[in-house]
């Protein structure tokens, strides 16, 4: 299939997307794909060597780009943002707001300050608002519909100890873009999220972190057999994205875990048998202080 058709199929070329954190990670993955599905793309990157990064394989690419050095929990850096993208392109079709996987400060929550938890609001949800609200009205008046894509985690459907703040932050995403879906669905603009588990990314390097002598068991700890990685997640960014895939969905959250979710407590064991009640160490996570 030529680069046209599969173009044509995805009916994305020469519309915009806006990707925050672009520079790096899923945000970057995400930038590429978008560009190789033919779009127009704007990149806010806080770190200066990330946008020069992002900025030159978008060029190399063939790309007509924008990025933009912006810190997007800043208010009038959003608004300087915006500008910037109105002033180039005129337009906004998608943006993705990927900005945000931050777990910050852990441990347990009687021990956490309004400090804390104000520094976590500020990078996991506080600018999902912002930049959002800076950007409906320009989507708006494109005329063509549009989608909001929100980048959330897979901890915003379970517990997990010790981040309870950051998860009540990414658990607020799926009820913001819930309600952001109703209310703008009169627009044409759909609203969904997407939901990573353990990624490998340039924030979080979990493949190497687990021993070598212990990677085996990652067939064992996922369905799918393997820790997550950016284009895994760019994947759905994709879909949602483009009308003609995901043209009716709205609303909702597409989980990236390789089955985790799902599997909830359940892992297969060496024997092939299954356990819900698991106790691993070398995990990667789990502290092993008498290890040498």
């Amino acid at each position: 299939m030529s680069i046209e058709t599969e173009r044509s199929i995805l009916g994305l070329a020469g519309k915009l997307a806006l990707v925050t954190g672009g520079g790096a990670g899923i945000g970057r993955a995400s930038a590429e794909l978008l560009a190789q599905a033919g779009m127009k793309v704007a990149v806010a990157e806080i770190d200066p060597a990330r946008a020069a990064e992002a900025r030159a394989a978008l060029d190399a690419a063939g790309c007509d780009s924008l990025v933009v050095e912006a810190d997007v929990r800043e208010a009038d850096d959003v608004a300087r943002l915006l500008d910037a993208v109105s002033v180039r392109f005129g337009r906004l079709d998608v943006l993705v707001n990927n900005v945000g996987d931050y777990l910050g400060f852990k441990g347990g929550f009687v021990d956490s300050t309004e400090e804390e938890w104000q520094a976590l609001y500020a990078v996991n949800l506080l600018h999902i608002f912002r930049v959002t609200r800076a950007a409906i009205p320009l989507i708006r008046s494109s005329g063509d519909g549009g989608s909001i894509i929100n980048l959330s985690t897979i901890e915003a459907f379970r517990g997990i100890p010790l981040t309870v703040v950051y998860a009540a932050f990414k658990a607020a995403i799926t009820g913001f873009t819930q309600s952001l879906a109703v209310e703008l669905g009169q627009y044409g603009i759909r609203v969904n999220a997407v939901a990573p588990e353990t990624t490998n990314t340039a924030q979080i390097v979990a493949t190497s972190r687990v021993p070598a002598e212990n990677r085996e068991n990652l067939k064992r700890w996922f369905p799918i057999g393997r820790f997550g990685e950016s284009s895994d997640s760019a994947g759905a960014v994709l879909y949602l994205a483009s009308d003609r895939l995901s043209g009716w969905v709205s609303g909702s959250t597409i989980v990236v875990d390789g089955g985790a979710l799902a599997a909830g407590a359940w892992m297969r064991m060496p024997n092939d048998n299954w356990t819900h009640l698991p106790i691993i160490e070398a995990d990667g996570y789990t502290p092993r202080p008498h290890a040498r």
